[in-house]
């Protein structure tokens, strides 16, 4: 949990906004993977790996904030 600690936190926005986001047209990644999860059709490796990719820094700035809050 060291990693986290030394991660900033302008650092996890950015790299969440971009990496979330990219590529920017016609439609975000993630927001076009997570569609395909709704709906059922996730089901090639390629888009597995890329919701995953795309989502490594959303899930580290969460997993950042939630180990902040829980610090005494």
């Amino acid at each position: 949990m060291e990693f986290l600690d030394k991660l900033s936190y302008p650092m996890l926005i950015l790299s969440t906004i971009l990496l979330g986001l990219a590529p920017f047209y016609p439609m975000p990644h993630l927001l076009e993977k997570i569609l395909m999860f709704k709906e059922g059709n996730l089901k090639k490796p390629i888009d597995i790996f890329d919701l995953f990719f795309h989502s490594i820094p959303l899930i580290l700035l969460i997993m950042k904030v939630w180990r902040d809050s829980t610090k005494s």
